[in-house]
């Protein structure tokens, strides 16, 4: 598989696979809010961030218990030079599994501000459609 030119960029919607090559799964984020700074997303792409989000946070999840095997590692010998090297890499398992804790707590996070802006965005279609259904029946 070649790579592709110029410098990396996430593009959602698109995963990368060795074997395969890069394949789209089918979303896009929202366009900018010509009012002011930020961004507009519809509903489908709300639940893909969330789903996004919430698969990275899974991905962590299997490293943080590879991590901890670091975070245990036993010396193969009683001397100093393998006790003091597994003492270094029990404290980089546990620097590791820290740092991925972290990111756990952030890729969740980020999902559940995506599910609270899915909730104000089924909040505004309720209150739209209880708007359209008051309005009068027929033509006029």
């Amino acid at each position: 598989m070649a790579v592709p030119e110029g410098s990396p960029t996430y593009d959602p919607g698109v995963r990368w696979d060795d074997t395969i090559g890069i394949r789209p799964s089918g979303g896009a984020y929202g366009k900018p809010v010509a009012e002011g700074a930020g961004f507009k997303f519809d509903e489908a792409t709300l639940h893909e961030l969330v789903k996004e989000w919430r698969d990275l946070a899974k991905e962590y999840k299997v490293d943080l218990n590879q991590a901890e095997y670091l975070a245990k590692a036993k010396p193969p010998g009683k001397e100093y030079a393998s006790l003091n090297n597994a003492n270094v890499t029990q404290e980089s398992g546990t620097a590791l599994s820290d740092a991925l804790n972290r990111r756990i707590a952030y890729c969740e996070s980020m999902a559940d501000k995506y599910v609270t802006a899915l909730g104000k965005y089924a909040t505004a279609e309720e209150h739209a459609t209880s708007v359209v259904n008051q309005q009068p029946k027929g033509i006029f």
